[in-house]
């Protein structure tokens, strides 16, 4: 089971009220609500490993460099003191992700973060390193990118905290947009993605773009058709596809979750016992994690 972390304490944020505080009044709603809900996973899915996945670089230089905007819109306004490109995030969330990385790692849950990769490559990375099937965990659509029936690799996307989840697998793909997993990077590459800063191809959304991927294959078969006369394009999608070729060329890169991620050595089978009692002991009365850290310990053991 691979853990899309950053997207998991996030919901966990917004779903747990700030109320939920450490004793000197700290909110610790992240750090709370992500303990629950690895309690939750690890208690219905019984995984054998478990990996957090983290973003050491949320926004890599080299996807920038082949398209600027990507979450450019994420990136800060300049602060008073002149430091840009900070990660708007909630001020309240932000000083709760250390408490998350050190209780992980007192509880000994293997937490891998790579520079310059996001979470997704690490995900991508181990996911096609797997021998067996895996379960991600994200609520980034994404790493559907990776889904493969095949090899047993699906996203379990939550719906409603993770006790409901949406099991995506290559039927529930073709269903939604009409494509398998492979065929999801040329998809959203495509329509684009504003939450990721992602143009998309102007005039082509969701719908045109999986009827375009039906008729012609892929991204090279549609391009390749741009530039056939006879090909059935109507001449507003011929236009704007060979308008988009510099995007088109660079955006599979951007979008497909790199592979090759040099990870290093750590053990991800799922503890049953803290690495790091003491650690884990002085950290929970620190923050009050109290009983959200005690149903984890009790479900790892189980």
């Amino acid at each position: 089971m691979l853990l899309d972390t950053a997207s998991l304490y996030f919901r966990a944020y917004f779903g747990v009220p700030d109320s939920v505080r450490a004793p000197d009044g700290t909110p610790v709603n992240a750090v709370r609500g992500l303990l629950d809900f690895i309690a939750r996973l690890v208690q219905d899915h019984r995984p054998d490993d478990l990996v957090a996945c983290m973003d050491a670089d949320w926004r890599p230089q080299w996807r920038v460099d082949l398209i600027p905007t990507y979450k450019a819109h994420r990136v800060a306004t300049e602060t008073a003191e002149g430091v840009p490109d900070e990660e708007e995030v909630p001020d309240t969330l932000s000083p709760q992700v250390p408490v998350i990385e050190a209780v992980l790692d007192a509880l000994g849950i293997a937490r891998v973060g790579v520079a310059p990769y996001e979470a997704d490559d690490v995900i991508g990375t181990l996911a096609g390193r797997a021998t067996g099937p895996v379960d991600i965990v994200t609520g980034d659509r994404d790493l559907y990118q990776l889904v493969d029936d095949a090899r047993g690799v699906r996203v379990l996307y939550p719906l409603k905290g993770v006790g409901t989840l949406q099991v995506t697998d290559e039927t529930w793909l073709r269903e939604k947009y009409g494509v398998d997993g492979g065929g999801y990077v040329d998809l959203a590459l495509l329509r684009g993605d504003p939450s990721d800063g992602l143009p998309g191809v102007p005039g082509i959304g969701e719908k045109t773009a999986a009827k375009l991927l039906d008729a012609f294959g892929d991204l090279a078969g549609i391009m390749a058709a741009v530039d056939d006369p006879a090909a059935r394009l109507t001449p507003s999608q011929r236009k704007r596809l060979d308008e988009a070729r510099d995007y088109v060329a660079v955006a599979p890169k951007v979008v497909r979750v790199a592979d090759d991620v040099p990870l290093p050595d750590f053990n991800p089978a799922l503890p049953r016992e803290p690495r790091d009692p003491a650690a884990l002991e002085a950290l929970a009365a620190r923050w009050g994690l109290g009983n959200a850290l005690q149903r984890l310990l009790v479900t790892l053991q189980a």
